[in-house]
């Protein structure tokens, strides 16, 4: 019977540990979560930014998000100068800014959910998340309004935030290098080994021995 009161106090404690220990888990964790949605917010001019340059493929109209200055559409021809994008992305997250190269003019959105071009691409209405698809497409959201994406109808004409979802193909989009230019990974090609090639290849590592 003496052994009861002395089990108990040791469970007693080892579940008060356990309880301390999960309660300073979960503080850090949300301490960190709040410290990566803050900065990715408001990042300071410390921060790291990766520059990009490509295209965005339509999946609807077939063309590239071109940047003309004000006006915003999905018309723009592989390789044409309004359809190169320099694309900025924050340190943390997915969050990007989305320039015309010639233009110099940023895609935006507005509170009406309304797709323009602005010069100054620091507000928060110009900034997007990426959400990478499982059909390999990428979308954009806004960051500023939740569930607003950029979109464009078959005409290629901007659709309004408020009128898009995820699973629409007016918002998928697809990443493409500028015309002229081959992606890295498409520089790697696979040979056919037959038996000719084997027997050049023994012969020439016989030569090189001798």
């Amino acid at each position: 019977m003496s052994l009861l009161p002395s089990r108990f106090i040791y469970l007693c404690l080892h579940f008060l540990v356990f309880y301390f220990q999960l309660q300073e888990s979960q503080q850090r964790s949300a301490d960190f979560r709040f410290y990566i949605e803050n900065h990715t917010r408001n990042p300071d001019d410390l921060s790291r930014k990766q520059v990009r340059i490509y295209q965005l493929y339509s999946r609807t109209t077939g063309k590239h998000v071109q940047i003309l200055g004000k006006k915003v559409n999905a018309n723009g021809d592989d390789g044409g100068k309004y359809a190169l994008l320099i694309v900025e992305t924050e340190t943390f997250g997915s969050h990007v800014r989305i320039k015309g190269k010639e233009s110099e003019h940023y895609i935006c959105m507005n509170e009406k959910g309304k797709i323009v071009g602005m010069p100054d691409g620091r507000k928060q209405e110009c900034v997007f998340i990426e959400e990478f698809l499982e059909n390999n497409y990428t979308a954009l959201v806004s960051a500023k309004y939740k569930g607003w994406y950029l979109g464009f109808n078959r005409k290629g004409r901007p659709k309004k935030g408020s009128r898009t979802t995820q699973r629409q193909q007016e918002v998928h989009f697809m990443k493409r290098q500028p015309k002229g230019k081959v992606n890295p990974v498409q520089e790697f090609r696979f040979t056919t080994v037959t038996k000719r090639t084997r027997r050049a290849r023994r012969l020439k590592s016989n030569a090189k021995r001798n």
